[in-house]
């Protein structure tokens, strides 16, 4: 007997990814360092608006202290480091699937920015970055004569 099943493009495309992502994991292993911390990169939302950028990092368990901001030749560096929480003797870790380490991620920037008023916020484990451009990049109304 056939079973109809509504078609859910959320539904299947999040399975697709956790399907790719397992595979992806089969073949390249998680990235170890020398002193036993695990490659990773924080998930982002980068986001245009009519008048700037917004980069929306998510770097829950972490200190504004943790993360660093570097804006160099038109391209803005995110890095920072999220600690291993301490772990007691007696613990058995069944599985961690948490990543920790060392991080970084660069992004090239348009030439049409103001590079001096990039602005960042850290709140609920989210850093926000606002990128605003210049007056000349922003849409403008032009008049018929």
């Amino acid at each position: 007997m056939t079973k109809l099943v509504r078609f859910s493009p959320t539904v299947d495309s999040r399975t697709f990814q956790n399907e790719f992502d397992r595979l992806f994991d089969t073949f390249f292993p998680t990235l170890q360092t020398d002193n036993g911390s695990v490659s990773w990169a924080p998930r982002i939302d980068f986001i245009e608006r009519e008048d700037s950028y917004e980069i929306r990092m998510d770097a829950p368990g972490m200190e504004k202290s943790d993360i660093s901001l570097d804006f160099h030749d038109g391209a803005l560096t995110v890095s920072g480091e999220r600690r291993m929480p301490e772990r007691l003797e007696n613990d058995v870790h069944l599985r961690s699937e948490r990543r920790w380490g060392s991080f970084s991620r660069t992004f090239a920037l348009p030439r049409t920015i103001v590079d001096k008023n990039i602005a960042a916020t850290y709140e609920d484990g989210v850093l926000t970055v606002s990128i605003p451009k210049s007056e000349e990049s922003k849409p403008r109304r032009i008049q018929i004569s």
